[in-house]
């Protein structure tokens, strides 16, 4: 039982941190927020060479990892540039969650080869890597000083990117993540500045994905265009993007997975991919992005993959709070109509998401969380939730603790 004392407290907590958050809904609402030029379809990627070319870099470091290198899938880049009389430097030392120390291998190189320009080929990690090297080669900072909001005076280097899966969207955030290691930690880096300049969406680099990289990342996109709509910070614009995200993961998701090659569809994920990205960097997340960090930050359990598990369950959490826009959400993915009532389409929508994670083979659990970690993840999580992000509702660490269980293996739950 939860006694008086922790409901009050909670009330109390809410009411003030609601009162911030809105407050700082405000300000995010009108702060100009960069788009980049997008060019979309197959060959991107070497149009994309092409404008480097044209903009008159002399030397680019690009910034990838070792799968996407021995792929090959930046050589239609390389190619470009070479065409176009831009030498590039190959930096692919970048693993899952961009170390700190990967991160700042990446910042010497950049500045012993004489670069002018980064370019990101990858997900999330390779991205979020490469705007932070702009970032600190421009500022004179290492990695750790620009942790924060606005934490550089100077504007990055130019930073470009071809993403080539379809979730994290951070070909169009503010933001970039990196990891401590040692402290088991995910550090948030966000200035308007880290938007890259230009990204080319380039859906024949998705069409080898392996078909559980496509769920996790397809439901990364789903989760950041749910949490945006979903947040107090959402506009007019956040909430088209987000919709739009919505209705394109829902139409190609399922298709993606059964069949990668399908250009088409892997075109509108990576769409949705970069529309839900738009939609969280004005918008914000939620629940489902703390829980997701600290689960990320201590076991290396891949982003997306922790998002998709634990939205469900976050989402019926909120449901009292969120009714009306989980009802549009749910026919806008097509799994209700609009003359049913708003509980109804809310919980016909958590439903779908169930099942859409069945369909495309997410596991229900995280196996690597242990019982005994529980309550200092979920302390964590709503610390950063609660003072971060502009959530429909408030969580209290006990709740937090029940969702965490319920993602715990069978074995482990028992003896939790």
């Amino acid at each position: 039982m939860i006694e008086m004392p922790e409901i009050v407290g909670d009330a109390v907590r809410s009411l003030g941190l609601s009162t911030a958050m809105r407050a700082a809904g405000v300000v995010t609402g009108v702060l100009p927020i960069p788009q980049p030029v997008l060019l979309v379809g197959p060959g991107s990627s070497r149009r994309l060479g092409e404008a480097l070319a044209g903009f008159g870099h002399r030397r680019v470091l690009i910034v990838t990892d070792k799968v996407v290198a021995g792929l090959g899938l930046h050589q239609g880049l390389v190619r470009a540039l070479s065409a176009g009389g831009v030498e590039h430097v190959l930096f692919d030392q970048v693993s899952a969650d961009a170390p700190i120390p990967e991160v700042e291998r990446g910042i010497e190189t950049y500045r012993r080869k004489g670069c002018d320009a980064v370019v990101a080929v990858g997900g999330g990690s390779p991205m979020d890597a490469a705007k932070v090297i702009a970032s600190s080669v421009a500022n004179r900072k290492r990695p750790r000083q620009l942790v924060g909001y606005f934490r550089g005076l100077r504007a990055p280097e130019p930073i470009y990117a071809v993403p080539t899966t379809a979730g994290t969207g951070s070909e169009v955030t503010v933001a970039a993540v990196i990891s401590d290691l040692e402290a088991g930690k995910k550090l948030v880096i966000a200035d308007t500045r880290l938007v890259p300049q230009m990204a080319a969406l380039d859906p024949a680099l998705m069409t080898g994905l392996p078909r559980e990289v496509t769920a996790a990342t397809g439901m990364d996109a789903l989760t950041h265009a749910t949490e945006a709509f979903l947040g107090h910070w959402a506009t007019a614009q956040s909430d088209r993007m987000a919709l739009a995200a919505v209705g394109m993961i829902y139409g190609n998701l399922r298709t993606v997975c059964r069949n990668g090659r399908n250009l088409a569809a892997r075109e509108q994920m990576a769409l949705a991919a970069t529309y839900a990205g738009m939609a969280f960097t004005r918008a914000n997340v939620g629940y489902v992005h703390a829980i997701a960090h600290q689960l990320g930050g201590r076991y290396h359990v891949p982003h997306g993959l922790a998002n998709a598990i634990l939205l469900p369950h976050v989402l019926k959490f909120l449901s009292p709070a969120v009714t009306k826009r989980l009802a549009v959400l749910a026919v806008r993915a097509g799994v209700g109509g609009d003359g049913e009532r708003a509980p109804t389409l809310a919980k016909k929508f958590i439903a779908s998401v169930e099942a859409l994670n069945r369909d495309i083979g997410i596991p229900g659990t995280v196996a690597a969380l242990r019982a005994e970690d529980i309550p200092q993840l979920a302390k964590d999580a709503c610390w950063e939730a609660d003072t971060n992000y502009p959530v429909p509702r408030y969580m209290s660490p006990r709740t937090c603790e029940g969702i965490l269980r319920k993602v715990l293996p069978a074995p482990r739950r028992r003896r939790g």
